[in-house]
């Protein structure tokens, strides 16, 4: 995920434009395969996922994460401590994607940090939020029509958590 990307023509989108629909869309179908052959993240959550797993490891003084096991709800990645974290990458809404409750008791810890990662059109880093249980539980809202809790994205919100830039680390 470090590398530089390659220099492209100064405006992509005027060879994309001389494409027909059908040759756009099986353009994106080859590139699709191909970031699944080469096992690279194929959506923004998992692109977030990637990002704020290597600023952690490349960063003194934070924890070094690895990816939790697929499937595990709410939990995307672990310190060496146990800590749980979940993951929400963000590219231009104004809330991240939600969190599910657990059944019996809709106040269970469900992870230790949450991590919200802007991620500009260009899928780099932007920043990275990270909450701790308490302020996420201060900070969240309640989806009544996905039965789950998110956390909207309003600059009183995020100044809330603790703020990580590709610059600080």
């Amino acid at each position: 995920m470090s590398e530089t990307l390659p220099v492209l023509p100064a405006d992509p989108s005027d060879e994309l434009a001389d494409l027909t629909d059908i040759g756009l869309l099986r353009l994106r179908a080859r590139v699709a395969a191909e970031l699944k052959r080469r096992g690279l993240a194929l959506n923004v959550g998992q692109v977030a996922e990637s990002l704020a797993i290597a600023l952690y490891n490349a960063t003194p003084g934070r924890p070094n994460l690895q990816s939790a096991p697929t499937g595990t709800q709410n939990v995307d990645a672990l310190s060496r401590r146990g800590d749980r974290y979940s993951i929400k990458g963000v590219l231009d809404a104004r809330k991240t994607g939600t969190v599910y409750p657990d059944r019996d008791d809709r106040e269970k810890q469900l992870f230790e940090y949450l991590l919200v990662v802007r991620i500009d059109p260009d899928w780099q880093l932007l920043a990275l939020y990270e909450f701790d249980w308490k302020t996420f539980c201060e900070v969240r809202s309640w989806d009544r029509r996905m039965n789950a809790w998110y956390v909207g994205l309003a600059a009183k919100t995020l100044a809330r958590a603790t703020l990580f830039t590709p610059s600080t680390g």
